[in-house]
């Protein structure tokens, strides 16, 4: 588990970072401290915690707890939330410095609603966002499309009778594993990720083979109508198989390694900036 002190509007956060739960985790009385301005934080969320629990929130019972560092330079077991957790919590400050936070919240929550009635608004929205990140629109468009094959997939894994989302994450390790040589989280330690998206960091090349794994599997579990787990991730395995033996070939042609360490900041943040220098 990684440390590190993390800014909030110039006021440092405490927080740590879980490489097995791929999770950031906040001190939560840190939080409150720089929300509210209290003089007594913890007294702050021990009266919060009584108030959440009479609401019948599950907050105070999910969260963790772990060690961190004190003023004192000890380390003793601090309450702690995940993003998500914390962006709970948030919503129950009643704090100037909270509300952009709600605002925010509320603004998403509502887009999310619109995007169930009008799907193509979640493209719309998707391109607006990487085009603000700096991405190209070729690149994009690669990207999207490898939104439209995912669902394609998970929508076979859940004709199937698969709908776990972690039963998921095992089948596209496996079919991630045979086309790359590298497991998910392998692949994203090469990479310098933690908490990003793989694919948004992938070359179009990278996209591209890992869209041929997944469309493969697809047809391959069409046709062969798996009613086992196991039978699923055989054929997540074969999938990612025909793409990996496509790397090789690349590879073998190139003189280089497709699969690289090389993120988005890489890719295209780098290569755009000296456009823009030229």
């Amino acid at each position: 588990m990684k440390k590190e002190m993390k800014l909030f509007q110039n006021e440092k956060i405490r927080v740590k970072w879980d490489e097995n739960k791929e999770n950031w985790y906040f001190s939560i009385v840190d939080v409150i401290a720089v929300l509210t301005k209290s003089l007594n934080p913890r007294k702050y969320w021990s009266v919060l915690k009584m108030r959440l629990k009479q609401e019948g929130s599950k907050l105070t019972t999910n969260c963790s707890q772990l060690k961190m560092r004190s003023s004192d330079g000890k380390y003793y077991n601090t309450d702690v939330a995940d993003t998500e957790q914390l962006l709970r919590l948030i919503q129950s400050i009643p704090s100037k410095k909270a509300e952009p936070f709600k605002l925010w919240l509320a603004k998403v929550g509502s887009d999310r609603i619109d995007e169930t009635e009008d799907p193509e608004l979640a493209f719309d929205r998707a391109m607006n966002t990487y085009l603000k990140k700096g991405y190209s629109k070729e690149w994009i468009n690669q990207r999207l499309k490898t939104i439209e094959v995912r669902k394609e997939l998970t929508d076979e894994w859940f004709r199937v009778g698969i709908n776990k989302q972690t039963d998921y994450a095992i089948l596209t390790n496996e079919i991630t594993k045979a086309w790359s040589g590298k497991t998910v989280k392998e692949y994203k330690i090469l990479k310098q990720l933690k908490k990003e998206n793989l694919k948004d960091n992938m070359t179009n090349l990278e996209l591209v083979l890992n869209m041929l794994a997944e469309a493969t599997t697809k047809e391959f579990s069409k046709k062969e109508d798996p009613k086992t787990f196991s039978h699923s991730k055989k054929i997540a395995k074969k999938g990612g198989i025909v793409a990996g033996n496509a790397r090789k070939d690349i590879e073998n042609k190139l003189g280089e390694c497709v699969v690289t360490k090389k993120n988005a900041k890489e890719i295209h943040f780098k290569s755009k900036r000296k456009l823009e220098n030229k």
